[in-house]
């Protein structure tokens, strides 16, 4: 067996995708095309704005974490009184230590104007545990923390911190959409797959009955003629079914399928969002649809035995 070309290995190529990736953060060259064009990348939600509004009057604390000021972006429409901004340059500011954050592409920060509104504070550095005590919070499990990385947003914030955590997939909307337009394709997926399972059932019993019982000739002969039919019925339903699964993920995606599925089974991505996210949803805005006084509660569990007990 030739050799594998290490250059070309898949750890490789790993480590090659991960150290550009990690380069283009730290050296600020994502973030200098970004800040170029800040519409072209970040999608505009106007009820974002309302939604924060009506948190706050229902008397819920809000904080807003970034790794970086978004220079101009703040000060356009109606997002400049929610956060403090320094007119001239749209930097947030930084009313911690009495020094702004500089602008992307920057290095010369400003000096901050006097008079600042106390109410809307930007602090850079810092920690939990002071984040904790600027928010008077006496229990981790107070704090619902919205996110769209499922690592570095959702798995370290629930297990580290003890946060609640809401995760934001946007490619969820369309997912529902199509799970909605699709719903009869999916139960013609669930009978053919049921119709190939009792195939294969009567399949196995028949070649267990012809190798283990005693039978007479004419029994044996009418078994295995029955068994060639069976074999031949349950090629097609298995045929039928996999091009079946196939036109319907790619009507999702032409490679990856649905995002929460692997097959039949959840994806990986699928059993993180299970087990760290309280709450997902498709957009944080959604959270403007209900009552900032909702509770909300885990659905009911089903175990296999109870699939095809309980009606659908």
């Amino acid at each position: 067996m030739p050799a594998i070309n290490d250059s070309f290995s898949y750890p490789r190529m790993y480590k090659d995708v991960r150290a550009a990736v990690d380069l283009c953060h730290r050296d600020g060259t994502l973030k200098q095309v970004v800040a170029k064009d800040p519409k072209r990348y970040i999608n505009e939600d106007t009820s974002i704005v309302p939604m924060l509004k009506m948190l706050r009057n229902s008397g819920r604390l809000t904080f807003l974490v970034t790794n970086s000021a978004k220079p101009g972006f703040f000060l356009e429409d109606n997002r400049a009184n929610i956060f403090e901004v320094e007119p001239e340059s749209g930097m947030l500011l930084n009313t911690d230590n009495g020094t702004p954050m500089p602008q992307v592409g920057s290095t010369s920060p400003k000096m901050l104007p006097k008079g600042l509104n106390k109410r809307y504070r930007v602090f850079q550095g810092g920690s939990v545990g002071h984040l904790h005590k600027l928010l008077s919070i006496e229990s981790s499990t107070q704090v619902l923390y919205v996110g769209d990385h499922i690592y570095g947003d959702i798995l370290r914030s629930k297990k580290v911190l003890g946060w609640r955590t809401m995760l934001v997939v946007p490619e969820l909307e369309r997912e529902v959409e199509l799970l909605w337009e699709l719903r009869d394709t999916r139960k013609q997926l669930r009978l053919l797959r049921n119709e190939r399972d009792l195939v294969e059932d009567q399949v196995h019993h028949l070649k267990w009955s012809l190798k283990f019982e005693s039978l007479g000739d004419d029994e044996k002969q009418n078994m295995i003629s029955s068994l060639g039919e069976l074999e031949s019925r349950r090629d097609q339903v298995r045929l039928a079914h996999q091009q079946a699964q196939g036109d319907y993920h790619q009507k999702f995606h032409k490679i990856w399928g649905q995002l929460m599925k692997t097959g039949y089974q959840n994806s990986r991505f699928a059993h993180q969002v299970e087990r760290f996210a309280c709450l997902y949803t498709s957009q944080v805005s959604n959270l403007s649809l209900y009552s900032p006084d909702k509770c909300y509660r885990p659905s009911e569990d089903f175990m296999p035995h109870e699939f095809h007990i309980l009606p659908s």
